[in-house]
């Protein structure tokens, strides 16, 4: 699904270069659960924004689904990943103008769903994850793990192929932790897709996989 050759990215300061990926390599099939590990400033959440072509400038080839990622331009590669990816923040990210069931519809919006079949979707999520009580409610009016459960009802609201996690439980208590961990080891096994980056030996005891990253280099898998 996910295939990465001498993937490189690098900041020009003056005449030198300081790198903070180095000739990654690596192969991510179907319905994997992967844990990205590795010291702070290893290079693990660059590495998932270039995954998810958040980010655009680096070097190497990339293909996704077959598709050759280094060769599209910047609006074929946003168009792929709204409707192939979804996205967990640890700062959650929600638009804070947005109610819940609002901040559920942006995604699906992207895609053009039907308004109705919209509004279908979102009701089915929000009591999946048992937050229909929320839906009216702001951001600001939720706990941080209500916010981070919204966070993740979003990324997956429009059955993305691939959900990419960045530190998903950093800013959460032990047992909202434990839910959210649970949560993605059920869409895993429902068949997405699961890259993850965290710190958390628990949290990566759920994936398939580790990989490890140490001063932009793969180090182990």
């Amino acid at each position: 699904m996910i295939s990465l050759r001498n993937v490189e990215k690098f900041y020009q300061q003056g005449p030198e270069r300081f790198y903070v990926l180095r000739r990654i390599s690596l192969d991510i099939k179907p319905g994997e659960f992967v844990a990205i590990m590795g010291p702070s400033g290893a290079g693990k959440s660059t590495l998932l924004h270039v995954l998810g072509m958040h980010d655009a400038e680096w070097s190497g080839e990339y293909s996704f689904k077959d598709i050759p990622i280094h060769r599209l331009d910047r609006k074929k590669r946003f168009e792929i990943s709204k409707k192939h990816f979804g996205f967990v923040f640890q700062s959650f990210h929600l638009l804070d103008d947005l109610t819940v069931a609002e901040n559920l519809d942006v995604p699906l919006s992207y895609r053009d769903v039907r308004k109705s079949e919209r509004q279908a979707i979102v009701a089915d999520v929000l009591d999946r994850f048992h937050i229909v009580g929320k839906k009216d409610l702001f951001p600001s009016q939720l706990s941080g793990g209500q916010q981070q459960l919204v966070g993740v009802a979003r990324a997956i609201v429009a059955n993305p192929d691939v959900i990419l996690a960045d530190e998903p439980t950093g800013n959460l208590h032990s047992s909202q932790a434990t839910e959210i961990m649970e949560m993605f080891k059920k869409l895993n096994q429902d068949g997405a897709t699961i890259i993850m980056v965290t710190h958390s030996e628990f949290n990566a005891s759920y994936a398939h996989r580790i990989i490890r990253i140490v001063d932009g280099w793969i180090e182990q898998q």
